[in-house]
């Protein structure tokens, strides 16, 4: 990804920033909609993924609709083009302020998780003079095996309603005057890799269908969520998803009902191998144990290792001697401000380059001011001279 012609013209940005290859985004959304057009599937980016304007821009243009979990989400993936009739709305606390913005704007449906969610939903659409379409999140205690941090469809968690609650949600929505049943949806993580994940989801949405169809209940909508991972080892190797094998995973195992739409919720898988963060060596610092390679980017940029122990390739971009061992770190009063312990790098000196790979998911979004650190900069591979 990283040419010695594309590491000269990056050398002449401020870091840290944000370096987005839109050829690689535009290479994965073309494979994305390759693999789910032959089963008529219906894809919603998720922005909480990247909120980035350009990306969405592009994103927009490949035809997908638009997942939010907030107001402000919902209201950019407006300012962005994406048609109100192909956004929904999902989140666990939806205030009033942002349902209201979702009726107001005519979106495709709401994810919905209580009975008290519903309850107010109902009063507000009645307020606007609307009917609100809803669909009901269903917690399917399903184990995404992923960081505990990142699943969501286990009993455990506060997403979405319990299968032995759904009897008197069904109900209690068929009463309110000012709610139309559109569906079911589900989401159980993310970064998910073992494809059987999804067989086993896909049985258990089976026997909840069944449910509704004994009860002749119609479903038009059903939403399995997103959750497919990327290669976080391998970003170069494999810099795009198996979008294939992921959808042909559900059109394999789930009896749909003629008719429904099948929609998902992908977000890291679109966008996360296409950003690097860029950031500059500061300094080397050996310890009594440990060598440190202190960088001008930390956790206020890219705070995924801190929080969750994750793992990013970090490439010396500008170096190409023999590899030594290095703790790389940020320069955040906070022990948890690191990238990689015991990380591989050629020999690494003040004001090397540095990439930290397969950021453009969960990095940018959540970057912070703590310490009172500069908004972290943007560059597209588009605009690189």
């Amino acid at each position: 990804m990283f040419t010695p012609e594309l590491t000269a013209k990056l050398q002449k940005y401020s870091t840290p920033f944000y370096y987005y290859d839109l050829a690689l985004l535009r290479q994965t959304l073309a494979a994305l909609k390759s693999a789910a057009s032959p089963h008529g599937y219906r894809v919603h980016y998720a922005l909480k993924a990247n909120f980035d304007a350009r990306l969405l821009g592009i994103i927009r243009e490949h035809g997908l609709g638009a997942d939010c979990v907030s107001g402000n989400e919902v209201q950019k993936a407006l300012d962005c083009g994406f048609p109100a009739g192909e956004i929904v709305f999902a989140g666990v606390g939806k205030s009033d302020p942002e349902i209201m913005l979702g009726l107001q704007n005519g979106i495709r449906c709401f994810n919905c998780e209580s009975l008290q969610e519903l309850e107010v939903i109902d009063g507000l659409a009645g307020q606007a003079g609307r009917t609100a379409p809803v669909a009901l999140r269903i917690n399917p205690d399903v184990d995404a095996h992923t960081h505990q941090y990142i699943t969501t469809g286990r009993e455990e968690n506060k997403f979405g309603i319990y299968y032995s609650e759904l009897a008197e949600m069904v109900a209690k929505v068929q009463q309110f005057p000012h709610l139309k049943l559109e569906g079911i949806h589900f989401h159980i993580g993310s970064q998910i890799t073992d494809i059987a994940v999804f067989q086993r989801l896909s049985r258990r949405v089976n026997e909840i269908q069944r449910w509704f169809r004994e009860r002749e209940i119609a479903l038009p909508l059903l939403n399995l969520g997103g959750g497919l991972g990327i290669d976080y080892q391998h970003p170069d190797a494999r810099p795009v998803p198996d979008f294939a094998a992921y959808f042909n995973t559900f059109a394999e195992y789930l009896e749909l009902p003629a008719g429904q739409e099948v929609h998902f919720e992908l977000g890291r898988a679109l966008v996360g191998q296409c950003g690097s963060l860029i950031s500059r060596v500061l300094y080397i610092k050996q310890g009594r144990k440990t060598r440190f390679a202190i960088l001008d980017a930390g956790m206020t940029e890219l705070i995924r290792p801190a929080l969750y122990q994750a793992h990013h390739q970090i490439d010396n971009l500008t170096s190409r001697d023999e590899a030594l061992t290095y703790d790389v770190v940020g320069p955040v009063c906070e022990t948890a401000d690191f990238f990689a312990k015991g990380a591989m790098l050629p020999q690494t000196r003040r004001g090397d380059l540095i990439a930290v790979r397969s950021a453009g998911a969960y990095g940018a979004v959540m970057a912070s001011r703590y310490n009172l650190r500069p908004e972290v900069g943007v560059v597209y591979s588009d605009d690189v001279g």
